[in-house]
């Protein structure tokens, strides 16, 4: 499972639980993928959800993917304001990601 496909299941288990989900995709520019982020926005989490008071922000990894320095600043600082944070990776899929979710 890639990463792109990790990402599709984990918002079809969202959806399915209610959560809202915002997730920024990137563009194909000149110079290669990017995605459109200004202020501090480089490393913001692959997904971030609400439902009722809980928010919950994840990380994406393939089995291989590590952390930049940048996305692990995030999900400190959020997790720092009260967010449920998660590295989530294709073994998490569905069982420990629906689990969360649920």
């Amino acid at each position: 499972m890639n990463e792109r496909d990790l990402e599709a299941g984990v918002l079809d288990i969202a959806r399915l639980y209610g959560w809202r989900v915002v997730h920024f995709r990137p563009a194909r520019t000149a110079h290669g993928w990017r995605t459109p982020v200004a202020a501090d926005g480089t490393g913001w989490p692959d997904l971030f959800m609400v439902r009722g008071p809980r928010l919950v922000a994840a990380e994406l990894k393939s089995d291989r993917g590590r952390l930049t320095p940048a996305q692990a600043g995030w999900l400190d600082a959020l997790a720092g304001a009260g967010a449920e944070c998660h590295q989530w990776r294709p073994a998490d899929y569905p069982d420990a990601i629906a689990e969360v979710l649920r």
